[in-house]
């Protein structure tokens, strides 16, 4: 089941977050983070108004997604990226595609036009994923991180959500 994460369950987040910190480049993130960190990710994500879900398997946090902002800028408002995960040990059981068929839904209800994925360019899985879900690759930023002693290139992929009726400036 898919539902809005709570305090309770930012133990869970924080231990699969961590794990992709440590042992992947799906984060561009050197030390794992504490509890407080998480609590205060999440706080800052509710005084946002964007949502953070977890997917719960038999009472067991399997995964967890969110996006925020793109960037600071006003004139990027209708635009948000989104970030995945999946706990290593429920990964290929189709948690990530429910987690981003909810994340499309509530993002198109919301009035957002464009969702964006940052990918590790090592990352085939992620891409093949994203393609399938209907994202394009948008482009490559050559080194723009540096982990595991190697330079990593991060893909851009984006879909295309329905946008707002009238778009504003304000």
């Amino acid at each position: 089941m898919i539902r809005y994460a709570e305090y309770g369950d930012l133990s869970a987040i924080l231990e699969i977050y961590n794990d992709a910190i440590v042992n992947t480049t799906a984060v561009y993130h050197y030390k794992p983070y504490s509890l407080e960190d998480r609590t205060l990710w999440y706080e800052q994500k509710l005084s946002a108004g964007h949502p953070v879900w977890v997917y719960e398997e038999n009472g067991f946090v399997a995964g967890f997604a969110t996006f925020g902002s793109f960037r600071p800028y006003p004139a990027y408002k209708y635009t948000i990226e989104h970030s995945v995960y999946v706990h290593k040990d429920h990964r290929g059981k189709h948690i990530a595609t429910a987690l981003m068929q909810e994340l499309i839904r509530f993002a198109n209800a919301k009035g957002y036009a464009t969702l964006v994925a940052g990918i590790d360019a090592s990352n085939e899985g992620s891409m093949l994923f994203h393609e399938k879900l209907g994202f394009h690759k948008s482009g490559t930023i050559q080194k723009a991180g540096y982990k595991f002693g190697r330079w990593l290139d991060l893909v851009f992929y984006q879909y295309q959500l329905q946008g707002p009726e009238a778009p504003d400036e304000e």
